[in-house]
């Protein structure tokens, strides 16, 4: 649940490099493989993030997968979803809101779909409709560190301790580097290796 820059451009662009990173070259993407190329990128990229040596990196590397997460393959959602970013971006929560509910709506799987309304429903203050959002961003993205930062976040608010660590732990095993981190002084400060 991160608030998310507004990132455009083609995602063939970012898959290629992570691919071509990872030392796999050049694999054109066609719609037919697209999805199965992204999902090789981001498991890709969350190994390259679990193992990230210093903030800089890790920044990098989840900056990318913000990327893939914000720009789907459907380029109707894709269109949407750039709405949601810019509507945010501007604070309009209310137009945010009603484009999100459109997604949701017609793409239930979209795991960013839940994240985008959790993100809004925390802003709003409503943590019970964002804890549950959450939830539904983690059946399809158990990954998602934004999500599981989030609901540490929301845990800590309400005064749930127990439940913070557990979530922040989570994302901390996917995302070392995040900048929540420092909210929970008792979870050790990630080695920086040079």
């Amino acid at each position: 649940m991160m608030v998310v820059m507004q990132m455009r451009g083609p995602i063939v662009g970012l898959v290629l490099g992570a691919l071509a990173g990872a030392g796999m070259g050049f694999v054109p993407l066609t719609p037919a493989v697209a999805q199965s190329e992204r999902d090789a990128a981001l498991d890709i990229l969350f190994e390259q993030l679990r193992n990230a040596s210093s903030p800089q990196e890790a920044q990098r590397i989840d900056q990318q997968i913000w990327v893939i997460w914000t720009t789907p393959d459907d380029p109707m959602l894709a269109a949407q979803m750039a709405e949601i970013l810019e509507a945010r971006r501007v604070m309009d929560i209310e137009r945010a809101m009603e484009l999100i509910e459109a997604v949701v709506a017609r793409h239930p799987d979209y795991a960013e779909g839940w994240n985008q309304r959790a993100t809004v429903n925390f802003m709003l203050g409503d943590f019970e409709a964002s804890l549950a959002d959450i939830d539904r961003v983690l059946m399809y993205e158990p990954r998602h560190f934004g999500a599981l930062a989030g609901k540490a976040l929301i845990h800590r608010q309400l005064g749930q301790d127990q439940e913070a660590l557990e979530a922040m732990t989570r994302a901390l095993a996917v995302h070392p580097f995040l900048a929540e981190r420092a909210l929970f002084p008792e979870l050790a400060a990630p080695i920086v290796r040079i």
